[in-house]
């Protein structure tokens, strides 16, 4: 079966390099959103909606080709993958996804989120994060809990494309968007679903709007006791295992 591998804000295919190697499933196929480490089409305008509908796109092909496939994000990734698992689960063997509990209709964007989404705030914080350079970008990841190896590929990859695509992506999701969204989460029960759950990882969702919205999706839940945000990078063997024993009870 393929293994389609989805990433998310600020970053870049690289964030799942120390992960694919203990996978024991294949072909893997990391595919890159417009903006994060793929170039932005024309007319593109970086919603939540319109990033669905480019993972549909990018799916349609493989399935017609390969069959269903396992489906996994991480980070804004893993939203795409719960939209599309609610809107398209006939593409899907399975899907994995780490971000289930911003779709819970009480869920709060965090802090910087909230940032983004606000006019000229948001401008002026993507324009520091530009003006910083890769080096205390990389830092900065690094000090978020992603491996230093991984933030220094992904912190050189930030450009302005990227900086706006972050800004437009937030505002198009400002509440009550996504609990709007979230209203659909048992649709993704057509096929079996795992919700990761970080127990590091505190800018996706309360535990229990984590818990909420997986059992609303079907979805069987696994606690990452003592990792965050960058699981895949912090431990990849563990996150690795934890996938292929998943795809194996499928």
């Amino acid at each position: 079966m393929t293994v389609v591998l989805v990433h998310g804000n600020p970053e870049t295919p690289e964030v799942w390099d120390l992960l694919v190697p203990h996978l024991d499933r294949g072909p893997v196929v990391r595919l890159a959103p417009p903006g994060f480490g793929a170039p932005v089409p024309e007319g593109f305008g970086a919603t939540v909606l319109e990033y669905r509908d480019w993972l549909i796109r990018e799916l349609e092909p493989i399935t017609a080709a390969e069959g269903p496939v396992d489906l996994v994000g991480h980070d804004w990734g893993g939203g795409h993958v719960v939209n599309v698992a609610t809107a398209r689960p006939d593409l899907l063997r399975s899907w994995v996804s780490d971000v289930v509990g911003i779709f819970d209709p009480d869920y709060v964007w965090h802090e910087l989120a909230q940032a983004w989404q606000q006019p000229g705030v948001g401008e002026q914080t993507v324009a520091g994060m530009l003006a910083a350079g890769p080096l205390a970008r990389a830092e900065r990841l690094t000090g978020f809990g992603m491996a230093a190896p991984v933030a220094e590929r992904i912190a050189a990859a930030f450009d302005e494309p990227m900086a706006d695509s972050i800004l437009r992506l937030y505002r198009s999701a400002a509440q009550p968007v996504m609990a709007e969204l979230g209203k659909d989460l048992e649709e993704a029960a057509a096929r079996p679903g795992l919700a990761l759950v970080p127990s590091e990882d505190h800018m996706v969702g309360t535990e229990e709007q984590r818990h909420r919205s997986a059992a609303r999706a079907g979805a069987r839940v696994e606690v990452l006791a003592g990792l965050g945000h960058w699981w895949m990078t912090q431990d990849p063997e563990r996150g690795a295992a934890v996938l292929n024993r998943f795809w194996a009870e499928v």
